[in-house]
């Protein structure tokens, strides 16, 4: 899209400097039909999931939608880099941006994990892209960054859409100090409301947010909550039409203050079709969204794209194809409660890689957030996968480097640090204060276990007494923890420093080694493992069942 726009460029000066008549563009007389076609935390998964997604995949769904209707533009909301699995962060996430470009992607806005390599990497993917980054609400951008706008406006038809990135207030939180460089958050909804009149005065029948925030959770009545909606009720429904929602892994559609607001599930597993009706003069009559599930066996995947996904393949499966170890259980990244992502309960994966971490530098604890886990630790029996796996007949359950490398893909270091029994219980009040949110910051634990209780006001929901030592057997039968008593601390560098709002403790820190090499390290000497579910996690609800908030209900 940026070529096109050189191009059009070039044109333009071309036929000014010939004296030749510039034509205006043609406004139509009848309603327009506009197809937006979304993803969202894509987080460079260029293969498959399952059997649903990859890149080449989805290229072709989109390609059969275009097909269809010509008046379409793709878009998704941030974090489409960051996060990735081997096959984009061993290369420093260059193939997910060619991937993007090749799958015809029009606009892309800023969110949270794009900044995790920092400001350089950010230009280099940003100076890669055939397509626009958009972000309203970055205050100093330009002095950090170049190529971010505000907005842009996409002719579709002879209809004017303007497309206005917005991203996450929390993303200096979410990712190390001085990653944003000097860049600062401004308030999103301010910022969405000013881009959008401007939009207007400049003609735009239409206005579309891409924002990195997305739906929460369900409360009993079946209401959705989340950042999502309170942006989409802090915003101008007269200036803006259609928000698309991004990073919490979350399929809805519905619409709020008079707003179409859409968010898929992470990772291409969903995709929105938008469908728009627009009227010349008016502007949008009719919005709809529907999903789709982009299964693998029902198109022929983009024959481009799957040539660069197979070089890439052959460049890493001799590195990350080596088996170092085994379990006998299957270790996924989905916690006891159920929750695909691991952020509401305590999990075999959770607890797998803080044993690690523990044992590892000999400490008294272990913390690691639950947003630093992503995937599955042991390998599909089916062999592939994000971990370059072969096929086996469990148990034992295999583990690859690979496999490794895609739970822990940030490049995070251990730190080891000596806290107090009452900076332990800050720890654990900060990973518990999102609940029964889903939360990146929820603590997966070793060497501990605690009770919380969910009704109680943040930042009390740990009592004194409800933290002990596990005992030697993995019970949690220990002695209480102290709150005067010092304790030695394994937790990863991103927490150290304050990531997801942790305590800051880097100023009495030691830096280890790399997280994903300890982990692997650990599993190759100790295989095989057999982590389990010990209730290191208890959550309480004085109200009872039924009377919000409730605790997360871990499976029979």
């Amino acid at each position: 899209m940026r070529r096109l726009y050189l191009l059009a460029t070039l044109l333009l000066g071309l036929l000014l400097t010939l004296g030749a008549p510039l034509a205006p563009a043609a406004s139509p007389s009848a309603p327009v039909a506009i197809q937006l076609l979304t993803f969202s935390d894509w987080h460079g998964q260029l293969t498959p999931v399952s059997g649903v997604g990859g890149a080449a995949v989805l290229s072709a769904y989109f390609q059969a939608d275009r097909a269809a209707n010509p008046n379409t533009l793709t878009f998704t909301a941030g974090d489409a880099f960051g996060a990735t699995p081997p096959i984009s962060s061993f290369f420093e996430d260059e193939p997910a941006v060619r991937a993007l470009n090749m799958m015809g992607l029009d606009a892309d806005t800023l969110g949270n994990h794009n900044f995790d390599r920092g400001i350089a990497h950010l230009q280099r993917m940003v100076d890669l892209a055939e397509y626009p980054f958009l972000s309203a609400n970055l205050r100093n951008v330009e002095d950090n960054l170049t190529g971010i706008e505000k907005m842009t406006i996409f002719n579709v038809a002879g209809i004017k859409v303007a497309v206005i990135g917005i991203t996450n207030e929390e993303a200096p939180t979410l990712v190390k100090p001085g990653s944003l460089g000097t860049i600062e958050i401004t308030s999103s909804a301010a910022a969405a409301n000013r881009t959008a009149a401007v939009a207007r005065k400049a003609g735009a029948q239409v206005v579309v947010i891409l924002t990195h925030k997305g739906i929460r959770g369900v409360d009993a009545s079946g209401n959705a909550f989340g950042e999502l909606i309170d942006f989409a009720n802090a915003v101008d429904p007269d200036l803006i039409d259609v928000i698309v929602g991004d990073h919490t892994d979350f399929q809805f559609n519905d619409v709020v203050n008079g707003i179409l607001a859409v968010e898929n599930r992470s990772r291409g597993l969903t995709y929105a079709r938008i469908q728009l009706i627009v009227e010349p003069e008016t502007g949008v009559t009719s919005k709809s969204a529907s999903f789709v599930t982009p299964l693998a066996s029902a198109v022929t995947p983009d024959p481009a794209i799957q040539a660069l996904i197979n070089d890439l393949n052959a460049q890493l499966a001799p590195i990350l194809g080596t088996v170092i170890g085994s379990s006998t259980v299957a270790v996924p990244r989905s916690d006891s409660c159920g929750r695909a992502d691991g952020r509401l309960c305590e999990s075999k994966i959770g607890n797998a890689v803080t044993d690690a971490m523990r044992l590892t530098y000999a400490t008294d604890f272990a913390i690691t957030n639950s947003g630093g886990l992503r995937a599955d630790l042991t390998c599909p029996p089916a062999g592939g996968g994000l971990g370059f796996c072969p096929s086996f007949t469990p148990p034992p359950f295999l583990i690859t480097r690979g496999q490794v490398l895609a739970v822990l893909p940030f490049g995070n270091v251990v730190a080891t640090t000596s806290v107090s029994g009452t900076e332990i219980d800050a720890f654990l009040e900060n990973g518990v204060s999102a609940m029964p949110g889903a939360n990146g910051r929820f603590p997966q634990v070793s060497g501990l276990c605690f009770t919380y209780e969910i009704t109680a006001p943040v930042g009390s929901r740990v009592a004194a007494g409800n933290i002990v030592r596990q005992a030697p057997d993995g019970s949690c039968t220990g002695g209480a923890v102290i709150p005067s008593m010092t304790y030695t601390l394994a937790i990863n560098d991103f927490m150290a420093t304050g990531g997801d709002g942790y305590p800051n403790v880097a100023f009495k820190s030691t830096s280890r080694n790399l997280m994903d090499a300890d982990v692997a390290d650990f599993i190759a000497a100790n295989s095989p493992i057999s982590p389990s579910i010990q209730g290191r996690i208890v959550c309480t609800d004085a109200n009872g069942t039924g009377t919000l908030p409730d605790c997360p209900i871990p499976l029979p």
